[in-house]
């Protein structure tokens, strides 16, 4: 038999994270409490960095990728159903309103060489690795 020490405070926090469907606050945690934003996977991959973001729902018109400096951002919109149906909820837990998630590029990253890709509600975007390329300025990136 082993001993398991017991946390109180990380049992509270989990379970006031229930309750309020709040984000965790722990350390670590990409996103400030009370906003929301996609879920994204970084990783390297022949040659390029990924990015895939679930954006279930959302299609390319209602997302944006751009690109600042050494910086990515991810920015969009989920917008609730129209207002005039009025169903009776009995929960509501999926995130609605704007969002924008950012992330700093390593020095490898060919920023010139940037694709991003929106199908079956995942936004993929892929940067070539290229030593000593730069930008200055902004640049959006379509998405097809």
């Amino acid at each position: 038999m082993s001993l398991i020490k017991w946390e109180p405070l990380n049992d509270i926090e989990a379970m006031v994270d229930r309750a309020f469907s709040w984000p965790s606050l722990r350390l670590g945690n990409a996103m400030p409490l009370g906003e929301w934003g996609p879920r994204v996977d970084i990783f390297e991959s022949d040659g390029t960095y990924q990015f895939v973001a679930d954006i279930p729902g959302m299609g390319k018109e209602d997302v944006s990728v751009k690109l600042a400096g050494d910086m990515l951002t991810i920015q969009g919109e989920r917008k609730r159903e129209s207002e005039d149906i009025k169903p009776h909820f009995h929960r509501v837990e999926r995130s609605y309103g704007s969002f924008s998630r950012s992330f700093s590029l390593p020095d490898d990253a060919d920023l010139h060489a940037i694709q991003a890709h929106c199908e079956d509600g995942e936004l993929t975007i892929s940067i070539a690795k290229k030593a000593g390329a730069t930008s200055a300025e902004p640049v959006a990136v379509p998405v097809e």
